[in-house]
């Protein structure tokens, strides 16, 4: 080798970067202002906010109004439920909008089997196969993930909220919530459909009214939000038992009511759940806030005996300076845990990260009322997930991610749950 290919060859090693491997890739929602058509998405990576505007980057053009719900559909497609914009946007993991669309006017939350996406509506018409079909109360729509079509849509409750796939069957929270201007009263059930068929198959009450907001999984059990009515009605949190409302048990051996509230809730790295609860109170005009770790095998056989408050590290502490908690999160492939401060509502928030182990790693500014997460798969390893229960699946039994999604053909090495426990693959 001569001198000057030798010269060339130093130049080269230190000019080419060395690209490593993006370990934390999280996508956050934020909802903007209800009417200001001004939602956006924040795309977060390895300790640095890419973007606050990452689908207009990418697409060149705004996301929509209100956007209320993310899922990952498959690996190679994403869905978001857009609120006020009337639409569900399909976008792929590096943020290209592949589809939308707007038959499911006043859409509300989301979930999937990997080939076609649920999600509920308050609304009461829906686009298929190009005519509306009425319903008088809410309805369920069903997306086929190929040709972004609804293909059928069933009635629920009036407007139904948080909604689970599991075992092939949907589980919809209805909230009544409109109960204080139209003439009907606060729901207190929960739906169960036959996903093939979209028809409902039985009607869990579970005697607690206004079942708000995002709904987590973790394998078999949901955690179910409740704000109560904000006068005298409490809120509380329900427990819901999947397998025990398909096995036909009796209603009130599908849940189990804590009294706390859930509003924002996630799965944990190992199947708990974690749950930021606000209550409001007309009466007083005050927030109160509880803040729990609910196993929720414990819960369903012990009740309040199933919550904890032993959040790792600083979380607890960091989450308590917070001006106005609005959403948390744990990366299922990786163990990291974020929250949200939405401060006044009306001006940029702020996402917080923390280790595994509860460390705060750090506070990044985002845009308007932060809520809603989805992390992508890491391009490398993973870590952070180092208790296992289970070391075995059992065949007979479904599969799920640890993000609710139904898993067909799991990878060796990941984490999944099954029967509400967890396991390696």
């Amino acid at each position: 080798m001569n001198h000057k290919f030798k010269m060339l060859t130093a130049m080269l090693s230190i000019i080419v970067p060395v690209v490593s491997e993006a370990q934390e890739r999280i996508i956050l929602l934020n909802e903007g202002n209800w009417q200001a058509d001004n939602g956006k998405i924040t795309y977060f990576e390895d300790g640095k906010i890419v973007s606050n505007q990452w689908f207009r980057d990418v697409n060149g053009y705004k996301l929509g109004d209100t956007p209320n719900d993310i899922i990952a559909v498959n690996d190679n497609l994403i869905a978001i439920a857009i609120n006020w914009s009337n639409i569900v946007q399909f976008i792929t993991p590096d943020g290209k909008a592949v589809a939308a669309t707007e038959d499911v006017p006043n859409n509300r939350k989301l979930a999937s089997d990997g080939d076609n996406v649920y999600i509920s509506s308050y609304g009461h018409e829906c686009g298929i196969d190009g005519k509306y079909v009425e319903f008088t109360k809410g309805y369920v729509a069903k997306i086929d993930a190929t040709t972004f079509k609804v293909t059928a849509a069933c009635e629920v409750g009036y407007e139904p909220e948080g909604i689970a796939y599991y075992d092939g069957h949907l589980f919809v929270a209805n909230t009544g919530g409109y109960a204080f201007q139209e003439d009907h009263e606060y729901e207190t059930t929960v739906s169960i459909i036959d996903a093939s068929t979209m028809t409902v198959t039985r009607t869990v009450d579970t005697g607690q009214i206004n079942l708000y907001g995002k709904m987590s999984q973790s394998g078999k059990y949901l955690c179910i939000n409740s704000p109560g009515d904000y006068y005298d009605v409490q809120a509380a949190t329900i427990i819901f038992d999947c397998e025990a409302a398909l096995g036909g048990k009796p209603d009130d051996e599908c849940f189990t009511k804590l009294e706390y509230a859930a509003t924002y809730n996630c799965v944990t790295d190992n199947g708990d759940f974690y749950a930021i609860g606000s209550r409001y109170s007309y009466y007083t005009g005050q927030y109160e806030f509880n803040y729990i770790v609910i196993d929720p095998a414990a819960a369903m056989e012990y009740g309040d005996a199933g919550v904890r408050d032993d959040f790792p590290g600083t979380v607890l502490s960091d989450i308590k300076k917070m001006s106005m908690p609005y959403g948390i999160y744990v990366n299922p492939y990786t163990g990291y845990i974020y929250a949200t401060d939405a401060a006044s509502f009306a001006e940029g928030g702020t996402l917080y990260q923390w280790s595994p182990e509860g460390k705060l790693l750090g506070k990044f500014g985002v845009y308007i009322n932060p809520a809603h997460f989805l992390a992508l798969k890491p391009d490398g390893y993973t870590g952070g997930v180092d208790d296992v229960v289970i070391d075995q699946p059992d065949t007979d039994s479904p599969i799920y991610n640890l993000q609710g999604i139904r898993i067909t053909n799991p990878a060796p090495g990941q984490i999944y749950i099954q029967n509400g426990r967890k396991f390696k693959y």
